[in-house]
């Protein structure tokens, strides 16, 4: 498994008491898998997620990213982690508005140390695979909502990560283009033998994932197989 929680609890203080944001929760997802999570506002989705990518330690349980324990990793192993592991996918795009769809992603990769000769070819490469060749020289405000969220999806894959986590990618768009966008995280997460976790509200845009986990107050109550 590229992605493994095991057991994993996650909880805050409330004032005189504690908040169980995450209650003893499970997940796998192997390569080439795409699950998604669903659930009302404040169920734990954002904590799963938070927790999946190393942002938040849990209190308790074990978090593996392709094979290795990461549960205890000190602050600067996990930011390498993130950068050389991890695709994180933000709810909206925050791309800056003074670079083009190229510079947004080659960024990435300058900050991550890698060859500067290569970096140029794999940015137009992933922009074209999400299918956005021509528009390397466009600028955030020179693109629809669209195609700003598959920038953001080309960046999250610039460093070339085991485990995609994607946040709410539909929330800013129309059915028709947040069902391009599922679309589209779905082929690459076979393509490119991702383990892909994508947080949604949106029940619409379900029929691309492999599997679906409902969350309910902090646990993953059911797991259904791909809706039919």
């Amino acid at each position: 498994m590229s992605l493994h929680l095991d057991d994993v609890v996650l909880t805050y203080p409330d004032g005189d008491r504690t908040l169980t944001a995450l209650d003893h929760v499970g997940l796998d997802v192997g390569r080439g898998e795409f699950a998604a999570v669903t659930g009302p506002s404040g169920s734990g989705k954002s904590s799963l997620l938070a927790v999946a990518a190393t942002l938040i330690t849990p209190a308790s349980g074990t978090v593996r990213i392709a094979g290795r324990d990461v549960t205890a990793l000190a602050t600067a192993e996990r930011a390498r982690l993130r950068r050389e592991h991890l695709g994180i996918v933000f709810q909206q795009p925050n791309l800056l508005a003074s670079l083009t769809a190229l510079d947004q992603l080659t960024v990435m990769a300058h900050l991550a140390g890698r060859s500067p000769r290569r970096v140029e070819a794999r940015a137009k490469d992933l922009l074209a695979s999400v299918g956005l060749a021509g528009m390397e020289h466009k600028r955030p405000r020179q693109m629809s909502g669209g195609e700003r969220q598959r920038v953001n999806i080309a960046r999250a894959l610039m460093n070339a990560p085991d485990v995609l986590l994607v946040d709410e990618p539909t929330s800013a768009l129309d059915h028709e283009r947040g069902a391009h966008v599922v679309d589209l995280l779905a082929a690459l997460t076979r393509d490119r033998g991702l383990a892909t976790v994508m947080v949604t509200h949106d029940v619409a845009q379900l029929d691309a994932a492999d599997t679906v986990h409902a969350m309910l107050d902090g646990r993953l109550r059911a797991t259904s197989p791909r809706p039919r």
